[in-house]
């Protein structure tokens, strides 16, 4: 008698034995039918598993990389620090996320950390805080940042984020914002260029506000 390998049981119907496709009957010396499937259907089968899992990654991660170029484009970007304009609020290599969307709904307002296109080469980025906005009039006196409204009141800007070796001792302006422009500066007030250099920022030159620091994991934070 012929040995063969035990196979699960065919299905029948009255009587008859109906193969699968891609399988082929033996028959034993007991008249039985068995199937078996061909090392080529085994191969197709194999094959065919597998195209379909390359298939599915590759939708996968195309549709990854679209969505994460409409974030970076439109929404969120990753940012960072390079140098120690912004200590000690940012340290150099400091990573950061930027919302792009924040002053597409909205406007910069004081106090904002935001990235911006250098306005003398704007292929290069700078992270800065906003100092006045249009319409006001800056002055600094002995480094204390004073800004004086539209409707003429004047105050004097908190600070207490700069430690006194990073002050500095300057006096500037006053100097009046033009409308669609802000005045920026680095919180490293001895160490940073920025609009008491350069000159304002055009709000077209903004990129987004700066939203959160990641990394370092231990010092991230929400600004």
């Amino acid at each position: 008698m012929t040995s063969i390998e035990a196979l699960p049981a065919a299905n029948v119907v009255e009587g008859e034995v109906l193969a699968a496709p891609g399988t082929t009957y033996l028959e034993v010396g007991d008249g039985t039918a068995h199937m078996t499937m061909t090392t080529g259907a085994v191969a197709l089968r194999t094959l065919n598993v597998w195209k379909d899992e390359v298939v599915a990654w590759f939708k996968t991660l195309a549709s990854a990389a679209v969505y994460a170029t409409l974030i970076v484009t439109f929404g969120f970007q990753v940012a960072r620090v390079e140098g120690q304009s912004m200590a000690p609020t940012l340290e150099d290599q400091d990573r950061l996320i930027v919302n792009k969307l924040a002053y597409r709904m909205g406007e910069p307002t004081r106090g904002d950390i935001v990235m911006l296109y250098y306005p003398i080469n704007p292929d290069k980025s700078f992270v800065k805080r906003v100092i006045a906005e249009e319409g006001d009039e800056v002055r600094i006196e002995d480094g204390r940042v004073f800004v004086k409204t539209p409707s003429g009141y004047e105050v004097q800007l908190a600070d207490d984020f700069v430690p006194p070796e990073f002050r500095s001792h300057e006096d500037f302006g006053p100097e009046l914002v033009k409308d669609g422009y802000y005045f920026v500066m680095g919180d490293h007030r001895n160490n940073s260029s920025d609009s008491r250099h350069w000159g304002q920022v055009p709000k077209k030159y903004i990129i987004g506000k700066v939203q959160l620091r990641w990394w370092p994991i231990p010092n991230a934070r929400v600004f």
